[in-house]
Formats: C-alpha cells, structure tokens, sequence
C-alpha cells in the first residue's frame, strides 16, 4: 500500500451532496455579481430544471443559503429567493462564536485591532493622492466639536477608527476590522457611555483630539513609519483604558 493510500484512508475523500452543489453554483454567482442586491432568483420550477433536482433538494440549497445570509426566502403565491450581499456581520457572528469556544479576552481582541490600525495608519501614510488625510481632516473637525459632548465625542471618535482603516485602501484590514468591531459592537456601546463620570472627560477628549491630529499631519508628510509607530503607542494607551474598564472579560460573558 502506497502513502497516498494510505492517506486516502485515513482521510476520505467526501462527496458533497447535490444541495450543496446547487448552493454552490449560486454562491459564485453572487460573489462574482452575476447576482445583485436584492435581485430574485428564478422561480423553483426554473431552478429544479436547470439544476436537475427536486424541490426537497433546491429548498436544501436554499437552506444552505440562508444560513449564510447570502438570500432571504419567503413563502406563498408571493414568494420567492432575493440576494443579499455578504458583509461583515456574517463573519462576525462566526468569529464572536470561535472567540467564545476558546476563551478569548476582550483585551486579546482588542490586541487584534491594534495590530489592525497601526498597519492602516502606515498604508494610509503612503497614499500620494492626498485622500486619506483629507478624509480624516473630515473626520476629525466633527470629533472637535464634541469635546464637551462626551458620548457624541466617544461616537464621532469611534467613527475617526473607522475612517482610518477605511483610508488604508486595504480591503483585507478593513474586513478583518469590520469583524472585530462586529465582535465587540455591545461592549464598544457600553464604553462609549461607561468612562464619562468624570469632569475630567473633555479634556481627555482633547487630548485624543490632538493625537489624531498628530496622526494626520505625520499621514499628510507620507511619514509611514512614524505614523505606524506613534499609532502603536496612542492604540496601546486606549486599550490600557479598555483594560481597566473590563480587566479579564472573555468574548464569552461579553456576548452571553
């Protein structure tokens, strides 16, 4: 018996099923965006014909669909599959469910978006069309006007994040960002309004307010590796904060 043989063995190879198949074809179409947004997909009838399957079989591939909230079925004379685009809310729900199995910290999870930003902040400083801290000059002049607003200020700084990633131009950080703040979406509500007892709050508002305008001047001079690095450093003094808010909260009792 030869290795692949054994390998063969000991790893068989499996058959998917014809719902899958179906499920499949339909997967690809809408990724490659052969399928919209809300389009219809055909009638049953039109579907089993082509595919050559039964209607327990095409409502199987259906299933599949749902589960992956690439469709949304509805029942009756009226009926029928409409398309949804795939977005980041997917991909979070599967990985809040993986964070969770394996007992991972908000502050762990938190590390990622560090890692996340701090390479936003290098790829957006070497942009040379000036958009990216043109978009984050937008963003900014809102975040200044809310100082003495806190749980506006912590949303429109919230937004500034975002905005970062988004200027990056990397579609890949900005999923895998999208993801982690899907994650930790009720615990990032509950910190916009947690640390705001404090007369002090406005001027830490302005303090983060100068920091990000440091970010976007260092951006603005195509500094890369000043901009990665002094955002490390801001990135690390907000998740110390988190740290102090939430200490040891695993993903489990955050998402419980």
């Amino acid at each position: 018996m030869t290795s692949s043989d054994v390998a063969a063995e000991l790893n068989p190879v499996r058959v998917p099923k014809t719902a899958e198949l179906v499920a499949g074809h339909l997967r690809r179409q809408i990724v490659r965006g052969e399928l919209h947004e809300g389009d219809a997909l055909p009638p049953e009838a039109e579907l089993m014909e082509q595919f050559g399957v039964s209607r327990p079989t095409l409502r199987e591939a259906y299933r599949v669909l749902e589960s992956e909230s690439l469709i949304t079925v509805r029942r009756g004379s009226r009926g029928g599959a409409r398309v949804h685009l795939p977005d980041s809310s997917v991909a979070g729900r599967y990985a809040g469910l993986l964070l969770q199995v394996r007992g991972a910290t908000l502050d762990d999870v938190f590390l990622g978006r560090l890692v996340i930003e701090q390479a936003a902040a290098r790829r957006a400083a070497l942009r040379t069309d000036g958009e990216a801290a043109e978009r984050l000059r937008a963003a900014l002049a809102v975040e200044a006007e809310l100082t003495h607003e806190p749980p506006r200020f912590a949303q429109a700084a919230n937004a500034f994040h975002d905005t970062l990633v988004v200027v990056s131009g990397s579609q890949t950080l900005e999923v895998l960002y999208a993801t982690i703040t899907e994650v930790v979406a009720s615990t990032v509500s509950h910190f916009l309004a947690a640390p705001y007892a404090g007369d002090d709050q406005p001027a830490e508002n302005e303090r983060a307010v100068k920091a990000h305008q440091r970010l976007i001047d260092l951006i603005a001079a195509g500094d890369a590796a000043g901009a990665e690095t002094f955002w490390a450093g801001h990135m690390e003094i907000v998740r110390r904060v988190f740290l102090d808010l939430y200490g040891s909260t695993t993903v489990v009792e955050l998402l419980s």
